[in-house]
């Protein structure tokens, strides 16, 4: 019945145009990517009721309590769920995956994602945590991992001459939904809240709809090409790095690999530090500059905050991607550490002199980074592994990311009402996360220096590889019996790329516009 959506259906012939690819990964990416602009919500779903739960109300008792506002590290546990599953649904799908084809990921994913959210406005009409858990936590972050991991290793094939760049555009767009998104989600917010409470629920509602429509039709955007394919004139080039290999791992035997652990902690400590800023954006940009603004714009400049710092992710999940081509995953990753470092021991003194215009920049660098860490590593995989299973061991690898997400924001929210409990102003609650998150990086680059290149009794045999592109040669011999119109893609592309480029435009003009007070 849903034959459509299989792998051997969406080869592509010789005449497609690899360049409209890119398009449909960003619109899964740029719906999913809203998960980044949740602190939006925060503040908001601490004051629906508009009272405080008792000192004896316990952890398990606000979960299905709904007379008193629950705390915002209970609602943390959203975001952190999320991340879990996320990593937890691309580690056990991403093999499937490689068989099932992107197509067919990207449709579960949709349904997963927009589902979540519906369910998380009921959960929020209902004030029931648990609910809002389950629809944006679990089935959520189960459509994320999903439509995280369906664009990578279709773009590195598409793009063997730039593995960089493809996986920067392939998740470009998850650095930027939070652009896109928070601003809107708090122009919903504003809009429903003067006709029924907060609207928070009705929002959610309707960012589900539009997410779940976007993503399908990413998904039906996306072809895969033959097995053996290269762009027209292009040649391999010879090793520059003994790093970069020309063999193959299968995912089942990556695992056993030194680097594959090397590149998890890497990858772990490198999104712990910068998702643990992200799953608080909002509210500790509040908190900081409480007493540099007026009270009633306080909010909206936070949210512009958070979609500066989602401009600054996906200019990094490019910028750093595109740029390891040339200097290298290796490298690009210890710029990452080294110079993170120095980002994170320097914002406690931006934020304790109030210097806001530092302090932001400051956080927009280190988020440059952590999007270009994202955007680096699966290059990074298949410089090390070879391609023929990177979307898998990709899928695997972000079992770190799930780590992270509940490292780096429980140790940030826990961090920070433990020391305002010990009596510690809000606006310095933040300094001790930063300096720990500091010596996270440390490690990472410890762990980064480490790696090295694939002992050669971990490669495919060359019949393992030769069965495994037989399959793929079949599925092409029987699925190829129409070339794709010419004229139809030049006049497709250029709206396909207009679809996810405009909203991106007026995402950054509406970005810099609110960042412009920031940095008066």
């Amino acid at each position: 019945m849903f034959g459509f959506l299989n792998k051997d259906k969406i080869i592509a012939d010789e005449k497609f145009n690899r360049w409209l690819v890119p398009p449909a990964a960003l619109l899964i990416h740029l719906s999913i990517g809203m998960i980044y602009g949740f602190s939006v919500f925060w503040k908001r779903l601490t004051q629906v009721v508009g009272v405080e739960c008792a000192e004896d109300v316990s952890f398990l008792q606000r979960i299905f309590v709904t007379d008193c506002d629950w705390k915002m590290s209970d609602l943390g546990w959203t975001f952190s769920l999320a991340i879990v599953f996320l990593g937890a649904s691309a580690a056990i799908f991403g093999h499937w995956l490689e068989k099932a084809g992107p197509r067919k990921a990207g449709v579960a994913a949709a349904f997963a994602w927009g589902g979540g959210l519906i369910i998380t406005s009921l959960g929020v009409y209902l004030h029931q945590l648990w609910i809002i858990w389950l629809g944006t936590g679990v089935l959520g972050g189960i459509g994320l991992g999903l439509g995280y991991i369906s664009p990578v290793s279709t773009l590195i094939k598409w793009f063997p001459d730039r593995r960089g760049l493809a996986t920067g555009m392939a998740i470009m767009g998850f650095g930027g939904g939070a652009m896109i998104g928070s601003p809107s989600a708090e122009y919903l917010m504003n809009s429903f809240s003067n006709i029924d409470g907060s609207g928070v629920w009705q929002t959610f509602l309707i960012m589900g709809c539009i997410y779940l429509i976007a993503m399908m039709l990413g998904a039906f955007g996306y072809r895969v090409p033959a097995d053996g394919w290269k762009p027209t004139g292009w040649k391999a080039q010879a090793k520059t790095s003994k790093l970069i290999t020309s063999a193959h791992v299968h995912v089942k035997n990556a695992h056993k690999t030194n680097q594959f652990w090397l590149l998890w902690i890497v990858l772990c400590l490198n999104v712990s530090a910068g998702i643990g800023v992200l799953g608080v954006a909002s509210p500790m940009f509040q908190e900081v500059a409480v007493n540099i603004f007026e009270p009633e714009k306080i909010v909206a400049i936070a949210a512009g905050f958070v979609a500066l710092l989602s401009l600054s992710n996906i200019i990094g999940r490019i910028f750093w991607a595109s740029s390891s081509d040339f200097l290298g995953r290796k490298n690009t990753y210890l710029v990452f550490f080294a110079l993170g470092f120095l980002m994170y021991v320097s914002s406690p003194w931006a934020g304790t002199t109030g210097n806001i215009p530092l302090f932001a920049l400051i956080f927009c660098i280190i988020l440059t980074m952590y999007g270009g860490g994202f955007a680096t590593i699966p290059a990074y995989l298949a410089d090390i592994f070879g391609t023929q299973h990177v979307g898998a061991i990709h899928g695997r690898l972000l079992t770190a990311w799930s780590t992270a997400g509940i490292l780096g924001p429980m140790l940030v929210f826990y961090l920070r009402e433990y020391q305002i409990s010990q009596g510690v102003d809000p606006s310095q609650a933040y300094n001790l996360s930063m300096y720990i998150l500091a010596g996270l990086l440390i490690i990472g680059l410890i762990a980064n220096i480490l790696v090295r290149p694939v002992q050669s009794k971990y490669h495919m045999s060359s019949k393992e590889l030769e069965n495994e592109r037989k399959i793929m040669t079949t599925a092409t011999k029987i699925s190829r019996t129409k070339s794709t119109n010419i004229i139809f893609q030049k006049m497709i592309l250029p709206m396909a790329w207009l679809i996810v480029g405009v909203p991106l435009v007026f995402a950054i003009l509406n970005t810099f516009d609110k960042a412009l007070v920031i940095f008066k």
